[in-house]
């Protein structure tokens, strides 16, 4: 019979990523502790230094999206406006 696969939350695999990065007890040891294996914790361990960068940038991301959204609105009140303009000189030529 066959196992189902174990599904992490993202507070699991920081928590063991953390004990990891304190270099406290091993890789074999964190494993027995959390019962994972331990190329398991490496790749958990990898993924989060690899993308410890990304979590000081978001400011700035967010912030260009932010410009980007209200450039958008601004072009989208823009052509609305148009429209209406567009809209009641059809209404008034066809009366």
């Amino acid at each position: 019979m066959k196992r189902s696969r174990r599904k992490f939350t993202a507070e699991f695999k920081a928590k063991v990523v953390l004990e990891a990065i304190k270099e406290q007890k091993s890789l074999s040891e964190l494993a027995e502790q959390f019962e994972l294996h331990p190329n398991l914790i490496s790749i958990w361990k990898r993924e989060f230094l690899d993308n410890a960068a990304k979590v000081f940038s978001k400011g700035d991301e967010i912030k260009n999206t932010i410009e980007e959204v209200e450039k958008e609105k601004e072009e989208l009140f823009k052509q609305i406006g148009r429209l209406k303009v567009e809209n009641d000189w059809l209404k008034k030529k066809v009366l």
